[in-house]
């Protein structure tokens, strides 16, 4: 149920992210779906956090899947740049989620 929740609050935090920036390119409704994705994404992580997973390891996993998803769709919706050296970055924050994750597990 936690793993659930978490990956809710991952893809209701993006929706809500990639809505802000369609609200700030022109379309104001767009704004009242960022404020839900906000609003649903911390009630589940909320749910995920009363379920026992650890905090560290699931904000760790939310900003960090949130960061990756957010910057491959924005490329794609808004065009925007997606550089090597941001997937190299992007690939050491996973890295540093992976790190605390297994540091959490002993």
């Amino acid at each position: 149920m936690a793993a659930a929740a978490l990956t809710g609050a991952v893809i209701t935090e993006v929706a809500g992210t990639l809505s802000l920036r369609a609200a700030v390119q022109g379309n104001r409704a767009w704004y009242i779906a960022a404020v839900a994705g906000y609003l649903i994404a911390f009630t589940l992580l909320t749910v995920c956090l009363a379920q026992g997973m650890a905090l560290g390891v699931a904000y760790g996993i939310w900003t960090a899947a949130g960061v990756v998803v957010t910057a491959i769709l924005s490329r794609w919706l808004f065009q925007e740049p997606l550089t090597v050296v941001m997937a190299a970055g992007m690939a050491l924050v996973v890295g540093g989620v992976l790190f605390v994750e297994l540091g959490a597990a002993h």
